[in-house]
């Protein structure tokens, strides 16, 4: 092979691993199955008035409230989520097992989608997506997660 030949070779190898960077860092799923890389405090994503934002977050049950029955049913419930702030859990009792032995003062995890609002905000998709386009969340509780 001719050291012209051996260049060209080198060039075409250089551009095609460029063109392969380029479509790799532009490449965008469909479906959103991973956890974000930076996690966010449920303070911070108050204070910001944030939604929209997956969220870990942990908290003793305060209130109890009826099931939401309209539409896709919800299991609802308060939690204290930090010192100064109160958070609804809206958990879909369609997609994901209600929580039966749910009690004021248990301590609970979820995981799901945060929408802010004045009061503390609501977390809900604490449940798998069907259709896995959605991350999905979950609800530990008493050493068994609800998801």
């Amino acid at each position: 092979m001719s050291k012209a030949s051996r260049q060209k070779q080198r060039i075409w190898l250089i551009l095609g691993f460029v063109a392969l960077s380029y479509f790799a860092s532009s490449y965008s799923p469909e479906k959103t199955t991973s956890v974000p890389t930076a996690p966010h405090t449920f303070e911070t994503l108050f204070q910001q008035q944030r939604s929209d934002v997956q969220l870990e977050v942990s908290g003793t049950v305060i209130k109890l409230l009826a099931d939401d029955l309209q539409g896709s049913r919800h299991q609802k419930f308060i939690i204290n989520a930090s010192d100064n702030h109160t958070l609804l859990i809206a958990h879909n009792i369609d997609l994901a097992p209600r929580i039966d032995k749910l009690k004021q003062g248990d301590l609970v995890s979820v995981y799901g989608e945060y929408e802010w609002n004045k009061k503390g905000g609501v977390l809900h998709w604490t449940h798998h997506d069907p259709a896995g386009k959605h991350i999905g969340g979950w609800i530990k509780h008493q050493g068994k997660t609800y998801q």
